[in-house]
Order: structure tokens, then sequence, then C-alpha cells
């Protein structure tokens, strides 16, 4: 069984004041319903946890009920980091789970195929990330201002979600990451502290997350047309 784990607990603070960047209407749709619903109707997926920010939950609940998703799910209050949402998030994931597929809310247009090569590659090898090339020049930067090194852009991979994780794999690289006191804001950082191999699972399609005002229009096109 592999379940959907759908982080939706932050704050979004780079879209500016009083602004719920996943709750953005484009289509129609929150942009949260549009991730949701990817999952839902991904016949790999059995059952969505749904992590939010607590006190959102009856927001959720609504949600839900006007879209009628049709996979069980549950919904479950987030931490103070990302990782600490995601950690509760695995607490909750029901006997019998294999693999999870960890997603950013705000990254509403993942296609069903780059989740079915996601789930496939992390059940092979333990873990998977959906991931892109880099097709720009790639420098390292001196104080962010200055160029202090070229970077060899064919090694580099710009990764996204769904990272997916055979469970006992990221429980046991998460208990890690919590013991050491770390803080990552990655799933597959954690992964690298036991020495975990991630396999890239190449994203040939748009998968973008809302970061800021000036992405809408992107996800605007790729949604909506």
């Amino acid at each position: 069984m592999n379940v959907a784990l759908i982080v939706a607990a932050g704050r979004g603070t780079r879209m500016g004041p009083n602004v719920d960047k996943i709750f953005l209407e484009i289509g129609g749709l929150p942009i949260v319903a549009h991730t949701w619903l990817k999952f839902d109707s991904c016949p790999q997926i059995s059952e969505v946890v749904m992590v939010v920010r607590d006190g959102m939950q009856e927001a959720f609940l609504e949600l839900a009920n006007e879209h009628r998703f049709t996979k069980p799910f549950r919904l479950v209050a987030g931490g103070a980091e990302r990782q600490d949402s995601v950690w509760n998030g695995l607490r909750s994931i029901p006997e019998g789970a294999e693999v999870v597929a960890i997603q950013d809310a705000a990254r509403p247009c993942t296609s069903p195929d780059l989740i079915r090569r996601c789930l496939i590659a992390a059940r092979e090898g333990g873990a998977a990330v959906a991931s892109q090339r880099a097709t720009d020049t790639i420098k390292e930067s001196n104080g962010g201002t200055l160029i202090a090194k070229h970077l060899d852009r064919s090694r580099i991979w710009a990764v996204q979600t769904p990272q997916c994780f055979q469970l006992e794999v990221i429980r046991r690289a998460l208990q890690a990451v919590r013991k050491s006191g770390l803080l990552v804001t990655d799933d597959t950082a954690a992964c690298e502290l036991i020495g975990q191999q991630v396999q890239l699972v190449e994203s040939t399609e748009p998968n973008p997350k809302i970061t800021t005002a000036g992405d809408v229009p992107l996800l605007r096109s790729l949604l909506v047309g």
C-alpha cells in the first residue's frame, strides 16, 4: 500500500503578509485542492495524509467535502519546522503501508506518471525524488553577490516533490535527524545522514512550486491553459 503525505502546514511568508498561498484560487480551485486531487486520482495511492497547521482542520474538512475526494484521508497537525510536520504525518500512517510519497501542498502540477515512477523507484531502492537537470550555467557565489566558482551543470539536479521512501527508511532517517538536533528542509537530506542512496527520477514536464506572487501566472497557464 502506498500513502501520500501532503505537507500543508507552512506559512508561505515569501508571498507577503496575510496571504495563504495554498488557498489562492486558480481555475476555480485552491492550489492545495489541485495538489490533493492529483493524489486522490492516482491509482497507485491508497490513502492521503494531509499535514495542516493546527487550527486549520475545519477548513480542510470543508475542502474535502466540497470537492468530494474519493480516497480515505486523515488530517494531522503540523509542527514547528517542516521536518516536524513530516514526522507527525509519518506517525499517523496506518499499518500495512510500504511506500510514502511526500509532497509539497504548494506544488500542484505534478503529473500522474511522475508520481508512479517515483513510487516504483522507491519501492525498488528505498528512496527516490522527482528532479530536473540543470539547464542554466551554474555558479557558486561568494557571499551571495560575487562569483566564486564555476560548477559542472551536468552533475547538478534541482530536486522537487514527490519524494518517495519505503516507510521504514524515512522513519529511520528522520529519527536520526531528530536525535542529532539537525534542521533539514528536504527529506532526502535526512537519508544522506544514514547513508541511504536516493534515486533521481527525472521530471520531464513542468512541476513548479508556488513561492512568490510571480509564480502564479505560470501555475495558471499549466493548470488552466
